[in-house]
């Protein structure tokens, strides 16, 4: 709603507001819990459940994954420019948006694993995959996901306090990577009497069905513990076109570089979680050990979690996320080169390199919220919503990319899904797949980073500076409205 102050300037106010703080940190934190219940639980599993219990080829599930990004293409930035444009409801302008599809987006992750389809026509699998992916993905995750992620740009305009609800946010997403790397496999998973892996198409179904359930708690949480408290004012008789709003993001070169960085970052990692559950089956040959595999990849971004407002405070966003994907690009051309049959070695890399990509993970979305100051300080205008809607369809195309790829690799290196055991040398270029590429995309990300991302942390510090002083000039400073309530 607007309220008026004595001069008459109009600033928008979402609801009285408690100081930032611990809660909502942890209530962030929950919020990406809960978004990669379905997230995380797709990028690795839904590849598996739809070529080993559906029967899809690689190829179909590939050229579904790449489709359904040109459907994203107009969804995501759709609904950047619905929370950007539409009057904010009394819980705020991004928090409704979790109060309201929370209980779509679960119902809908967990239509997506129904074992019976299985029995269906095949034309009728193909219909069922093809509606219940774009429900999910496309439109109740995007209705999500875009406003959750946009909203910690306004429960603090304080640098530091962005940057610990980016580190909660990835320690959430670390949280449930771990939930779902340990148990998954442990559950859909058994060993036949040849010594063969083999999937429990029914207990997918239940699993994605707990995991919907344990979503909806954690977007209680979020919505609960959150709270807005930067509030702008959306200017009267300032419709922007979209041929201009494309010009002003087009100029926007912080945005465009982790754009091109979270694309390849994408393909990268969804492309090493998704190739995993082939590689630990067919290489290694031990189901199990993929629960350790991902216990050691999180572990990594846990263990450097309690660090990160001490290296960012030291180094800047940039530098350290540079450093990282430095790192983790070295760790997995070194495995690419050693060919390691021995898996406690492979997994003892496999952590050192986790480091680097746990360090940069747990700081990216703080990335965003700079890149909105930015944005503003550039245009003159406030497009939280549009700005990471872009990010967001950017990301959507790397896991695309790394969907798509992965299905398309499986039929390249002879992989066929019906088989109960794989033709000589299949396990040989899985393995390859599964650490050269990500090597090499993990150094492309870092000469992103280094070289064409712009916003250093003195930038940073700068433009949060500005836009402090404009919010107190124009009186929509919720930290200024809580000094002076009385004379609003």
């Amino acid at each position: 709603m607007l309220k008026e102050d004595r001069a008459g300037r109009k600033a928008e106010i979402t609801e009285a507001v408690r100081p930032f703080g611990i809660r909502d940190k942890i209530g962030y934190m929950f919020g990406d819990f809960g978004n990669d219940f379905s997230f995380i639980f797709a990028s690795n599993y839904l590849m598996v459940f739809y070529t080993k219990v559906l029967g899809l080829s690689g190829y179909v599930v590939g050229l579904l994954f790449l489709g359904a990004r040109f459907v994203d293409a107009f969804t995501d930035v759709t609904m950047g420019r619905i929370v950007d444009n539409l009057q904010p409801a009394r819980d705020g302008r991004f928090r409704a948006w979790i109060r309201r599809m929370s209980i779509p987006v679960a119902v809908a992750s967990s239509l997506m694993y129904l074992y019976f389809v299985r029995d269906w026509a095949y034309p009728a699998k193909l219909a069922y995959v093809i509606f219940t992916y774009l429900l999910w993905g496309s439109f109740c995750y995007t209705a999500i996901n875009i406003p959750y992620g946009s909203m910690a740009s306004v429960i603090s305009p304080d640098v530091k306090e962005r940057a610990a609800l980016s580190t909660f946010r990835s320690i959430g997403a670390s949280l449930a990577g771990f939930v779902i790397g340990v148990l998954v496999p442990l559950i859909i998973y058994e060993t036949d009497a040849e010594g063969n892996q083999i999937v429990k198409p029914v207990h997918f179904t239940v699993t994605a069905l707990a995991f919907g359930i344990l979503a909806l708690v954690c977007y209680f949480l979020c919505y609960t513990l959150c709270r807005e408290r930067v509030a702008f004012e959306k200017k009267q008789g300032m419709k922007q076109s979209a041929g201009e709003l494309l010009k002003g993001l087009a100029g926007n070169r912080p945005l465009l570089a982790l754009v091109c960085g979270a694309l390849i970052l994408l393909l990268a990692t969804m492309l090493t979680q998704a190739m995993n559950n082939y590689l630990f089956l067919d290489y290694f040959k031990n189901a199990k050990a993929l629960a350790v595999a991902n216990v050691v990849g999180i572990g990594g971004a846990l263990l450097i979690a309690p660090f990160i407002t001490r290296i960012v405070s030291a180094f800047g966003k940039k530098e350290a996320g540079a450093a990282g994907m430095l790192g983790a690009g070295i760790v997995y051309l070194l495995l690419f080169v050693l060919r390691v049959k021995s898996l406690p070695l492979f997994l003892g890399l496999l952590f050192l390199g986790s480091l680097g990509t746990g360090l940069f993970n747990m700081i990216i979305w703080a990335f965003i919220t700079d890149i909105i100051d930015y944005q503003e300080i550039v245009t003159g205008r406030r497009e939280d919503g549009t700005v990471y809607a872009v990010y967001s369809f950017a990301r959507k195309v790397g896991q695309a990319l790394a969907g798509g790829l992965g299905g398309f690799v499986l039929t390249a290196v002879g992989y066929v899904s019906e088989a109960a055991s794989q033709a000589e040398g299949v396990a040989e270029r899985i393995y390859t797949v599964s650490t050269l590429l990500p090597g090499l995309c993990y150094l492309a990300v870092f000469l992103i980073l280094q070289f064409a991302y712009p916003l250093t942390r003195r930038e940073v510090e700068k433009n949060a500076e500005i836009l402090r002083r404009k919010r107190a000039e124009e009186g929509t400073d919720v930290r200024s409205e809580e000094r002076n309530d009385a004379e609003i």
